[in-house]
């Protein structure tokens, strides 16, 4: 195994347990404790994990991303769910914005087979999950790469999205709190969300049920009447009562709601 394969299973790891420890890991991939201590001091400077005595502990500061690789196996079976309900929402002839998060990639699994369709996109692999599908018109944005997560941010990505007006914008996110809204590990990513919602007639927020009560480093955006919300399960009375107040739709795999 490749140092950089040990140290994104390292990673995946941590987001299911927290914490790793160096003897545990250097028996699980049959390595030196050094070869894991390096390993761990190289997650340490990437700003992904903590060291601690005798291992490591996830590094929850509110500004780390983790790699696009790591995210797209966390709570798979959540994400799915979000995409197929988010996919039932898309009609032929729709002209869609997908952000570049791993949920997005997912809706792109999910239509990539409609007849009539315009998919303006951030992300690289959502361009190469659509790139043989004769009836979607595919669009990118442009930009520079942030390679972490293979998508397209900046002052460029910005000003693409600013020129088109579409029926519905698909973002996703890394955290919501009823007071600070909804919130992104980064500016970059925030403010290329942020021109998605304004270039939509409709916003539509993608996010598994991790992300309820979240904080995360900046706000993108506040929630407003008419945005619609689809999760895995069904937000707390607390959630629910939130939503119906600023009139906002919610839809699980358990229930649809219209508010």
């Amino acid at each position: 195994m490749l140092a950089i394969e040990r140290k994104n299973e390292i990673l995946e790891i941590l987001q299911k347990e927290q914490r790793v420890l160096v003897s545990e890991l250097a028996k699980r991939y049959d390595v030196t404790e050094e070869t894991i201590r390096r390993d761990l001091e190289k997650l340490e400077r990437d700003g992904f994990v903590k060291k601690t005595y005798g291992g490591a502990v996830l590094n929850k500061n509110t500004s780390v991303d983790l790699p696009l690789r790591i995210r797209e196996k966390t709570n798979r079976q959540e994400k799915q769910k979000v995409a197929e309900l988010a996919a039932s929402l898309i009609e032929e002839g729709d002209s869609i914005m997908l952000d570049a998060s791993s949920t997005s990639l997912m809706i792109a699994q999910q239509i990539k087979n409609m007849k009539k369709l315009t998919v303006i996109t951030t992300s690289v692999e959502v361009l190469i999950e659509l790139a043989q599908s004769e009836g979607i018109k595919v669009i990118s944005t442009g930009g520079d790469l942030k390679a972490s997560s293979l998508s397209l941010v900046g002052r460029k990505t910005e000003e693409c999205l600013g020129n088109f007006n579409v029926d519905m914008a698909l973002v996703s996110c890394k955290g919501i709190d009823m007071e600070r809204g909804i919130m992104e590990s980064n500016e970059l990513e925030a403010g290329v969300k942020l021109m998605m919602k304004k270039s939509a007639k409709q916003t539509v927020l993608v996010i598994d049920s991790s992300k309820f009560d979240k904080i995360s480093f900046v706000k993108v955006m506040d929630f407003q009447k008419g945005d619609i919300v689809i999760s895995d399960c069904v937000p707390n009375k607390k959630w629910m009562t939130f939503f119906e107040k600023r009139g906002i739709r919610v839809i699980t795999e358990k229930q649809t709601r219209d508010f």
